[in-house]
């Protein structure tokens, strides 16, 4: 017999329920949508209160010509006179490089209480996206003369080449940029508005804006002030121009409004940015060859790499803040990739992207049109991850000698210097053109300024003791002369190389660099071994140009055919274009049995400030928290300044600085981290545990108000 009292007792679970639907909307979809993709969603239905044309309009202004590409990473205009708001890790070398040990502005902050007193922040550009147009036609035809797979990829360069010199061209003051949408099937060509005086406005001092250092980095809970003011400048015509006391400030189609109330838990936001690179459409052996090869040897060396500069800084402030830059960059990666790892492990992500692969290779048998074109394809992506594999850790060897050890990095440059300037001026590389050779210099004698014998000698010694013990490498001639060796000969044999060379001295480099009839490079001990190493690999590196040119013509059909079998469509990968991605303010639970609330409080850095160290609370701040002197930026239900928040966004490098903005449009907070279970975002990304973090607005005014004096500032950004 039915219980009588049943349906009143349903009635009632729905009725309880329904709270709980409304406090927790559903979870967004994966995707970091580009341009083209903003104005086909249905973001009102997300919780958006303004309309999408608001957030991308391709006939007006929207609030994507308020962002700006900041290095590598997002920044955005918050006042009509230049002013952007990013990461304090964005320009942590730029303030480094402004400081001295005397004025350590990274150490104690920064603030201009004038125009005249801002700082140029040497080397950082500021790109606004102006246009875009798809050039995939072109690009593809020209790949298809390719006779074999080496030269599709060789094709395909040499198109885009042609392609941004020409746009160039008919567009005077513009950079033109070709990224890569889908593998070997969609490019677009996008146009640049490049404004190279960049200065500092206002810096928080380190242990606001790095508070918790590597500790704390890619960790929830957060209480890092993760911010920086700059302002972009243009000369008195308002064309782009190179620092001069006579720019004046530039002025944006558009500057984000900043809210001062900040947001809740559940609230609907979305970020604009510039995300880096993703892998999500790459198939298992890709991930196999990064769980087993490319992120545990980058790791390890980083760390390595981490150590030795500590050491090195560890009692001399002078050497510890010339390192600080360096050890940050290789801690954030070393990091990150740790967590890659541990996340391919937890998700078992090869085995599951193995049991998808199976499912669609039984989907493309069933059918007889299907089996005719694709019957192969998964077969031929192994092999040729196959034979990416059977060289492992090569090219990872030889890159970080190319590019992570000063020395070596100026000896090939020089090689290939020597090499391009044999070529005709139009068949020369961008960056050996005529018109950039002055800027070619500059990165030179920055590099001159960096090289250092004995440092460089100990990095290079690291590299080359793990390379020997590396089968893949056993048969690399370059690396004869320091197998079977004892410690104290391979230190002879590298110091042999290092000792004497002219990369050591700037005025013999850009002598040997600019005067033909200077021949002294050519028996130079180190630039020889390094031509050693390029002779010896060149055979190697053809056999990549062959994998990749048969992965531009596999991976496109593999999208294709998943297409048809997922009956979906898909975001492109990330590739430092501009994207939109949405979500809620969200908690989580990263391990069984806890749960993390989504907004971090100034009692919680007070908390922390006990450790010292990394953790260090300035007199200034902790007494503001003791008087509870916190303004207009309490957070009513917490009572207290919100530091940090999280959001089930997705995200990935380059996001550094992204704008987090509320259903209105407008910055409730700076986006500039994820939590260590979302480091895998790259590869795979799920709303359980996909997790952003950023600087709340309110602690941001706060800091800038009440620790930096910066009145002023919150007058230019309209909060009274």
């Amino acid at each position: 017999m039915r219980n009588p009292f049943s349906k009143l007792i349903l009635i009632w679970a729905v009725v309880l329920c329904l709270p709980c639907t409304l406090m927790f909307p559903a979870p967004p979809d994966e995707g970091m949508y580009p341009l083209s993709e903003i104005l086909k969603l249905d973001l009102k239905s997300a919780g958006l209160k303004i309309p999408i044309t608001d957030i991308y309009n391709p006939s007006g202004t929207s609030l994507v010509d308020a962002l700006v590409r900041l290095g590598g990473c997002t920044g955005s205009f918050v006042s009509g006179n230049g002013l952007i708001l990013t990461n304090h890790h964005c320009t942590f070398d730029f303030v480094r490089q402004a400081s001295t040990v005397e004025k350590n502005y990274l150490a104690d902050g920064f603030y201009a209480a004038s125009r005249e007193e801002e700082i140029p922040a040497q080397g950082l550009t500021c790109m606004i996206t102006e246009s875009y147009k798809d050039v995939s036609e072109e690009i593809l035809q020209a790949a298809s003369a390719a006779s074999v797979p080496a030269e599709r990829v060789t094709l395909i360069q040499k198109k885009i080449r042609e392609l941004t010199k020409s746009e160039e061209k008919s567009n005077p003051g513009i950079k033109a940029e070709v990224s890569e949408m889908f593998t070997g099937k969609t490019y677009i060509l996008f146009r640049y508005k490049i404004l190279k005086d960049v200065r500092l406005v206002f810096v928080p001092p380190r242990s606001v804006g790095d508070f918790g250092g590597e500790n704390d980095n890619w960790v929830w809970p957060r209480h890092t002030g993760d911010f920086t003011f700059v302002r972009a400048y243009v000369g008195p015509d308002g064309k782009p121009a190179e620092y001069s006391k006579n720019n004046i400030p530039f002025i944006p189609k558009r500057f984000l409004k900043v809210n001062p109330n900040g947001v809740d838990e559940n609230d609907f936001v979305f970020v604009l940015g510039y995300p880096g690179r993703t892998f999500r459409h790459f198939p298992a052996k890709y991930m196999e060859f990064q769980e087993k090869y490319q992120l545990p040897y980058v790791s390890k060396l980083f760390e390595s790499f981490i150590s030795l500069y500590e050491e090195l800084g560890k009692n001399n402030p002078e050497l510890a803040l010339k390192y600080s830059s360096r050890i940050k960059t290789l801690a954030n990666t070393e990091k990150n990739y740790r967590g890659k790892i541990l996340g391919l492990q937890r998700l078992e992500l090869v085995k599951q992207k193995q049991a998808e692969e199976a499912e669609l290779q039984q989907f493309i048998l069933a059918d007889q049109i299907r089996t005719a074109a694709y019957k192969d394809l998964l077969h031929d992506i192994d092999e040729a991850y196959m034979e990416q594999c059977a060289l492992g850790r090569t090219s990872f060897f030889v890159s970080s000698i190319r590019a992570r050890i000063y020395a070596s990095r100026l000896a090939t440059q020089l090689i290939e210097y020597k090499s391009e300037m044999c070529k005709p001026e139009n068949d020369r590389k961008s960056a050996y053109s005529a018109k950039n050779r002055a800027l070619l210099f500059e990165g030179y004698a920055e590099d001159l300024k960096e090289a250092d014998c004995y440092v460089d000698g100990l990095l290079l010694k690291r590299i080359i003791s793990e390379a020997v013990t590396l089968p893949e490498l056993s048969n690399f001639e370059p690396l004869s002369q320091f197998r079977n060796k004892t410690e104290e000969q391979l230190t002879s044999e590298i110091n042999s190389l290092l000792n004497h060379s002219i990369v050591f001295d700037s005025a013999k480099f850009m002598s040997a660099v600019k005067d033909s009839s200077n021949l002294s490079w050519q028996v130079d001990p180190l630039i020889s071994f390094m031509m050693k190493l390029d002779t010896a690999y060149k055979p190697i590196e053809k056999r990549y140009e062959t994998i990749n040119g048969k992965l531009n013509v596999l991976l496109p059909k593999y999208l294709d055919v998943k297409h048809d079998f997922k009956q979906k469509s898909f975001v492109p990968d990330a590739n430092s274009t501009l994207r939109l991605t949405y979500g809620y303010v969200r908690g989580y639970t990263p391990v069984d049995a806890t749960y993390y609330k989504p907004i971090t409080t100034l009692a919680g850095v007070m908390e922390k400030g006990v450790a010292g160290g990394v953790y260090t609370v300035s007199p200034k701040l902790r007494a503001l928290y003791d008087k509870k002197d916190f303004g207009r930026f309490r957070h009513k239900k917490l009572n207290d300044v919100p530091v940090d928040i999280l959001y089930n966004m997705d995200t990935t490098g380059g996001n550094s600085g992204s704008p987090v903005l509320n259903a209105w449009g407008e910055m409730i907070g700076l986006n500039f981290d994820r939590a260590f279970e979302a480091t895998i975002n790259d590869f795979a990304w799920s709303e359980s545990y996909s997790r952003s973090i950023g600087a709340d607005i309110r602690y941001i005014l706060f800091v800038t108000q009440k620790l930096g004096g910066a009145d002023k500032l919150l007058n230019e950004l309209g909060v009274e």
